[in-house]
């Protein structure tokens, strides 16, 4: 990291670091959506305005503000304008819908919602209204605006929970994760560490900014001052005019899209699909090496991938001046400050290349979850963050992960409840029992698979009833099994019964 990314660093708060950007290269843009351009300078200075304009309706230092908004120039500006005011966050992604909505709002006790309105088809304002949610305003055009001079002083204290993000973890209920300003910069300073971008470089933010990924790239922006290209809805047909028009050097986000960008680059072998275009990196779900290889032959940029969760937004990263075998087969190594330890199942730590449960210590861990039943146990007695990740480190620091404790389905960089689905599947009159896994998935990471045991004397179950019947219910869409299986009986264990999913996974994977 250079001198000047390593000073902003240090930052104690996300304003101060963009206050101090602005005063670096006020002129340099940072965001590109379309014909709009927005310098460091214009952040900093409609943040403000913005930020007047919501204290005008009555957002103040500690209020909650929940939005849920595509990403979009406006949606960086209203953020970093709650930013500002020293409000707290609790961003919900686009896609999500009256369960995980209602969930947020009533679980973070959301003083205000900001909304794009109707969006893609679906109206935000009415589910809003549906839902009971206070201080309901759209922010999608028009933003609030006012006069800077009535702003209180910004916040000074970076290690305040400012921010709440959403996960579904393990269960059916999503998890409020609680973050700093502080954790939120370790973060993103650990993503640019570990990628070495210059001031040169232009990126792109493919994946919602409402994702703990987003202030993520946001802070590795402003640390080295060069702009992304946001994409509100990503479709690689629109997307790569738009990589090619503003010369991105940096793109991807998790295994699908590197498998997206391997689809098109098929359709014109031996043509560079995107001139500029020298890295691939990204995160979120697990990355076949066969994926690294094909990318690098193939396109003739080099690939990189990390881990991180919605606890901790970077734990490890690929370096690209790292070995093909270390990049192809690991997650890359901690930055400075990241602790990793592998424990055994009694909580000892276990030497290199032995597999353990995954625990982590560091400023960019989360501060814990907003709801203290969910809290219980999610640090052990040194403080370290039990993740239930599997894994082992090489004697080099480089981290291998090779399953997982907790039951969740990571499906392009999400993570999805097979509990929350199972529940919903057991409502449905045909189905006396069901089992939902993940199953590896070159383009998606892994594929959401139900298997379903189906009641006596009932008719047929087809992927697309069921699919309508799960939509019925509310569920997301992103959340839908895209593989239905049919069994007179699920695999269980003699003693207590216990469905064993591992023979769903070996026999359908």
């Amino acid at each position: 990291m250079d001198e000047t990314a390593h000073a902003l660093g240090a930052s104690r708060t996300l304003w101060e670091l963009v206050d101090r950007r602005a005063g670096l290269t006020p002129d340099r843009p940072v965001l590109l959506q379309g014909d709009r351009t927005l310098t460091f300078g214009e952040l900093r200075d409609g943040a403000e305005r913005v930020a007047a304009g919501l204290y005008g309706m009555g957002v103040r230092p500690g209020s909650v503000v929940a939005w849920q908004l595509p990403t979009r120039i406006g949606t960086v500006l209203l953020s970093f304008a709650l930013a500002r005011l020293g409000a707290v966050q609790s961003p919900v992604i686009p896609f999500y819908r009256d369960r995980e909505v209602g969930f947020a709002l009533r679980e973070s006790r959301a003083d205000f919602f900001a909304v794009p309105g109707t969006w893609r088809g679906h109206d935000h304002t009415a589910m809003a209204e549906r839902l009971g949610a206070r201080g309901v305003f759209e922010a999608y055009g028009a933003l609030p605006d006012g006069d800077p001079a009535v702003l209180p002083p910004p916040p000074a204290d970076g290690t305040a929970v400012r921010w709440i993000y959403w996960t579904s973890g393990t269960t059916s209920d999503p998890k409020g994760v609680l973050h700093t300003d502080r954790s939120l910069i370790a973060g993103g300073s650990c993503l640019a560490h570990a990628l070495h971008l210059t001031a040169d470089d232009v990126g792109s933010m493919a994946f919602p900014f409402a994702h703990i990924g987003g202030p993520d790239y946001a802070v590795m922006l402003l640390l080295y001052g060069f702009p992304a290209v946001l994409f509100e809805h990503f479709a690689m047909d629109t997307a790569l005019p738009e990589y090619r028009r503003h010369g991105v050097t940096v793109a991807g986000g998790s295994t699908a899209f590197y498998s997206m960008f391997l689809t098109e680059q098929r359709k014109v072998p031996g043509q560079r699909l995107v001139p500029t275009l020298r890295l691939l990196a990204g995160g979120g779900a697990p990355k076949p090496p066969e994926i690294y290889h094909a990318v690098v032959r193939e396109m003739g940029v080099q690939l990189t991938h990390g881990y991180g969760m919605t606890e901790v937004p970077m734990i490890t990263m690929g370096a690209p001046d790292d070995t093909a075998e270390n990049l192809a087969t690991t997650e890359g190594r901690p930055p400075a400050g990241m602790e990793i330890r592998i424990v055994d199942a009694a909580g000892r730590p276990v030497p290199a290349g032995v597999d353990g449960e995954v625990r982590l210590r560091g400023e960019a861990v989360c501060q814990g979850y907003a709801d203290p039943a969910q809290a219980a146990g999610v640090f052990d007695s040194d403080g370290f963050l039990v993740t239930g990740d599997v894994g082992h480190l090489r004697e080099s620091g480089h981290l291998v992960l090779t399953g997982r404790m907790k039951d969740i389905i990571i499906r392009k960089g999400e993570n999805i409840s097979a509990k929350e689905i199972e529940d919903l599947l057991h409502q449905h009159p045909a189905v006396a029992d069901a089992a939902v896994v993940g199953l590896p998935d070159q383009e998606r990471g892994e594929r959401v698979c139900a298997v379903i045991e189906r009641r006596p004397g009932t008719g047929d179950l087809t992927l697309a009833t069921m699919a309508a019947f799960l939509r019925g219910e509310g569920l997301s869409v992103h959340k839908l099994p895209e593989q239905l299986e049919v069994v007179d009986a699920l695999p269980r264990n003699a003693a207590l019964r216990k469905v064993l999913k591992y023979k769903l996974r070996e026999l359908y994977g």
